[in-house]
């Protein structure tokens, strides 16, 4: 590729998944009646995101290597006013990276579908859902302006809603994907009013546009009160970020969203939606970077996630769903980041967060396959040698997740901590706290869950609530034994390929990512106010010698002490888990309860907002409007009218005497005037 970037080669980044999804959902399902099969049906679905990557990837290599940038409108829809409402695209380093991100994950996650989704009745919609989840991602980031941002961040959050209720004949499924939609409409709201106030006071929805004039911004104050417009406007987009990257409180949706088949838990929960908050902030630096309140507001926020949905790991039992307070957890580190100015550190973790966590959701996947659909790691153990490819990929995956020395992990989240250290805002003592503390935490989980699943005593034909078909003649429908097995090719491939950049792209990227010039266009920090960045340059020597360095460091023995713990106390001594848990009973129920925030939601917002809906209903609605205004005035002019009725009488004297009167009336009233 040349070192101009087209139109029409960035549109067709987008396009080929877009097209794939629509043959798919509609030749492939009832809707167009199941004109292509199943075969053709992933063929396609896989060709447009292989054509996706590849493009992305050479976009990637001529912004990377030949310093090209596109920033271009495509089409104009409407202007209103002076406000145009247009489709454009920015390509700079920070979309080309995560052009590359979505288009990958994407992939792995199309060939690892054709084995996982084998048996199930809705394979064709299902590639027809997560082809079109790729379009409506890349809409995101690659969008120049807040509009096109907006539709991208709507459109992935419909796919999801669609792809959590997937199953959508199981009540949990239904529940969890409403739950999820309406959480998000909460964040929405705020990144909607975000965005109002960019356009209102800025005058137009583009990046460039609206960053050129942060100058005046800043100078500006929200009518009617004495609070800086920057930092409303910043609180009001994080709010969105709140949302869709599942910040404390409106995390409560991504647990329950493990209801959805385990693919769509590598491509939305773990690589790409739940990062679209992240990506958001990090293209807004510009706004950002003005309000020192918002940070420090981001930052907190982030700790307390970070650290509080780490404790919730400690005691989950359904695999997937270790996995997904993994992510939250994660999603905190990316946050406190954004809080200490950090922007390209962020962004380095949510890359490499990108590749292995997608890798341990599709390892869990694989396991839950091999083991009969089981996902209580209780009842697992010993997998291991039955499972040779799962197992060293989920190794791989758990020692980037944890931050090993030389793998993926510990570039981005070291970078963190110590990002948050030089951080000079409020709350920054807390939140490097909470990242110190989260590695030990995430540590003891991760190796909790692998332990159990790949090491001790076998498990799998003791538990109680296994169900398996049989035949009629008495076989097992999965396998003659009941024991776990190696998934097919088309699972374990993309288990090797997530591997490879989970334990290599830290070492690789770092350099140019964190002090390069990767991001030089598309993230902007001040560093005489935050001057992390600059600090953690100073300290930068290479890959090598960090790897080496972190073999000396708090977060490196945090890890190892969180490892070693989890060994003891699942495979040497068994028992002491149930003893603790009687000990310290009240905090097992408030960890079991997740704080009861879901409680909370249920009985107090939820039946208050249904205590309001019905006051105003019956109150207002009922008997306001229809009983006072509508009701009322058509029986006020029944009345009126039945008394004027009585008053016309036909009798000539009785309108006279009528006529005499109202002249006394009048006559009295003016006497009484001139007097």
């Amino acid at each position: 590729m040349s070192q101009t970037l087209t139109a029409s080669t960035l549109l067709a980044v987008p396009m080929a998944p877009l097209v794939g999804s629509l043959l798919a959902g509609v030749l492939g399902t009832s809707l167009g009646g199941n004109w292509i099969g199943r075969r053709l049906t992933h063929t396609l679905t896989i060709l447009g995101v292989l054509v996706a990557f590849v493009l992305s990837a050479m976009t990637l290599k001529s912004v990377a290597l030949d310093g090209a940038r596109f920033n271009e409108t495509l089409y104009t829809w409407m202007v209103v006013g002076g406000l145009k409402m247009e489709v454009g695209f920015l390509v700079d380093g920070l979309t080309a990276m995560m052009m590359c991100v979505v288009t990958f994950v994407s992939l792995m996650v199309h060939i690892y579908t054709i084995g996982y989704m084998e048996e199930d009745e809705g394979y064709n919609r299902f590639f027809a859902y997560i082809s079109l989840f790729t379009f409506s991602m890349l809409m995101l980031v690659m969008s120049n302006n807040m509009l096109q941002l907006f539709f991208g961040w709507e459109a992935v959050g419909l796919v999801s809603y669609l792809l959590i209720g997937f199953w959508f004949n199981k009540p949990t499924a239904i529940f969890a994907n409403m739950k999820a939609f309406l959480v998000n409409r909460v964040g929405d709201f705020g990144f909607i009013l975000g965005i109002g106030l960019i356009a209102a006071y800025a005058g137009t929805l583009n990046y460039a546009e609206a960053f050129a004039k942060t100058d005046e911004l800043a100078k500006l104050t929200l009518p009617g009160t004495g609070w800086m417009l920057v930092t409303v406007i910043s609180i009001c987009l994080f709010i969105g970020a709140m949302g869709k990257s599942a910040q404390f409180p409106l995390h409560v949706w991504l647990p329950d969203s493990m209801e959805g088949p385990t693919p769509i838990s590598a491509l939305i929960h773990a690589a790409t939606m739940v990062t679209a908050g992240i990506f958001m902030v990090a293209r807004m630096s510009p706004i950002f970077e003005l309000s020192d309140a918002a940070l420090s507001f981001i930052m907190v926020i982030g700790a307390i996630t970070a650290l509080f949905m780490g404790f919730l790991g400690i005691i989950q039992n359904d695999i997937k769903r270790v996995v997904a307070y993994s992510t939250l957890s994660q999603l905190g580190y990316m946050t406190v980041a954004l809080g200490a100015s950090a922007y390209s550190v962020a962004v380095f973790h949510l890359m490499t967060h990108a590749f292995f966590k997608a890798l341990l959701f599709l390892g869990a996947g694989s396991v839950i396959m091999g083991m009969h659909h089981n996902q209580d790691i209780r009842w697992m153990g010993g997998v291991r040698k039955y499972m040779p490819i799962t197992w060293i990929t989920s190794l791989l995956g758990s020692l980037a997740l944890i931050g090993t020395p030389l793998f993926a992990g510990f570039y981005s989240k070291d970078s963190i901590i110590e990002a948050v250290h030089f951080s000079n805002l409020p709350g920054a003592g807390f939140a490097h706290f909470a990242v110190l503390a989260g590695v030990f935490v995430t540590a003891f989980y991760s190796f909790r869950m692998y332990f159990l699943v790949f090491h001790g005593k076998e498990r799998y034909d003791q538990n109680p609530h296994a169900h398996h078909d049989h035949h009629d003649d008495g076989h097992d429908a999965h396998h003659e034994e009941h024991k776990p097995h190696e998934s097919p090719w088309v699972v374990t491939v993309p288990l090797v390929l997530l591997a490879i950049p989970s334990v290599v792209i830290g070492f690789l990227m770092i350099e140019p990512m964190l002090f390069g010039d990767f991001f030089k266009d598309a993230i902007h920090v001040n560093l005489e106010k935050h001057p992390a960045m600059q600090e953690l340059a100073k300290l930068f020597h290479g890959p090598a010698q960090m790897a080496l360095h972190g073999l000396s460091t708090a977060p490196f023995w945090l890890a190892l002490s969180g490892v070693l713990l989890a060994y003891y106390m699942y495979m040497v001594n068994p028992a002491l888990p149930a003893a603790i848990k009687n000990k310290v009973q009240p905090i097992y129920n408030l960890l079991e309860n997740k704080y009861y925030l879901d409680w909370f939601n249920e009985n107090v917002l939820a039946r208050g907002a249904r205590a309001l809906g019905m006051g105003l209903w019956k109150g207002g609605d009922q008997a306001l409007i229809d009983g006072a205004v509508v009701n009322g005035s058509w029986r006020l002019v029944g009345w009126l009218s039945v008394l004027v009725r009585r008053l016309q009488s036909g009798y000539i004297y009785h309108y006279a005497f009528g006529m005499i009167l109202g002249i006394f009336v009048l006559m009295s009233y003016f006497v009484w005037l001139k007097k």
